[in-house]
């Protein structure tokens, strides 16, 4: 049977007040409810603590011993309990968060040095993952996933651009000698680099225009594994290997740059940006909050990013 650690609390405060009365005027309890506590404790202790007359109470020698080694103890408890409503109470501690490749690139430079100048009590730590986790097993407070592989049990909130586009692009000098595709089912003859999920699932390269979806499996020269590796499919494009298709934002620099030419732009297929996803447990950590709420008030990104403007 374990020992209740109010009995101890009873018993410490009789001690220290040297009666059961003092003790419950200054802790704002009952006499007689000290008195009870400190007689359970005892009894499940098989030894008498306090030495009761109709005068005083004092401590016997096993109630000195146990005070003085209670003392310590139930300090570093009130300290523990001091240190969790520190947590509670203002945003410190340590964000863990589980998030794609493209969401670390493209999303999370947008939103971390703001944050992160708010609290600076906070640490961030981001773990770079491409497939969906379990967060909590995974020890991460919450994870950014897109929609399509969010769990229904899961609170999800928008995060980053609410619209985002897949490009498709090449280098000027590849196009000069393949040719310029006028519509995405001329991709059939063209090189065109691969991207392949940690599953193994190799996406189809999905096309939108007017009402009109195509899906296509084209073939190419190069497969990498979708997440980091995804800058080496962009630097085959750039030296001519063949057709890349990524995030629009991904590539953006080199659109703007001219060292990769846009093609099929009016088939570009839209979706919808990232979710920040975390269970419905009833006590949020306080980082996780602040983050929460800091996400929900930002306007670093409107409806639609000046770069998606439809062809």
């Amino acid at each position: 049977m374990e020992t209740d650690l109010n009995d101890l609390r009873a018993f410490v405060a009789v001690a220290k007040s040297g009666g059961f009365r003092d003790a419950a005027r200054s802790g704002g309890v009952s006499a007689s409810g000290l008195s009870e506590a400190v007689r359970r404790l005892e009894a499940q202790l098989g030894v008498r603590l306090l030495h009761r007359t109709t005068r005083s109470v004092t401590l016997t020698e096993a109630g000195t011993d146990m005070l003085a080694r209670l003392l310590p103890a139930l300090a570093e408890v009130q300290s523990a309990v001091t240190a969790v409503n520190h947590f509670r109470g203002k945003p410190a501690g340590t964000l863990k968060l589980n998030v794609p490749t493209s969401v670390a690139r493209l999303v999370l430079p947008g939103i971390i040095p703001a944050f992160l100048a708010m609290y600076p009590d906070i640490t961030l730590e981001v773990i770079i993952e491409e497939s969906f986790v379990d967060v909590l097993a995974a020890g991460c407070d919450a994870g950014v996933r897109y929609g399509e592989r969010l769990e229904q049990d899961m609170i999800a909130v928008p995060i980053g651009p609410r619209v985002q586009r897949i490009a498709v692009a090449a280098s000027p000098a590849y196009l000069d000698r393949h040719g310029r595709p006028g519509h995405p089912r001329e991709l059939i003859g063209h090189n065109c680099l691969r991207g392949r999920f940690p599953s193994g699932a190799m996406p189809a390269w999905e096309f939108e225009r007017d009402g009109e979806t195509l899906h296509m499996d084209p073939k190419g020269p190069l497969i990498i594994g979708l997440g980091g590796a995804a800058d080496l499919l962009v630097d085959a494009a750039l030296n001519g290997a063949g057709v890349v298709y990524l995030f629009e934002d991904w590539l953006q620099p080199h659109l703007a740059s001219g060292a990769l030419e846009p093609i099929l732009e009016p088939w570009w297929p839209e979706f919808p940006g990232p979710f920040l996803f975390y269970s419905g447990r009833s006590f949020m950590p306080t980082p996780l909050k602040a983050f929460i709420d800091f996400i929900r008030s930002s306007n670093i990104w409107g409806p639609r990013h000046p770069s998606r403007q439809p062809s």
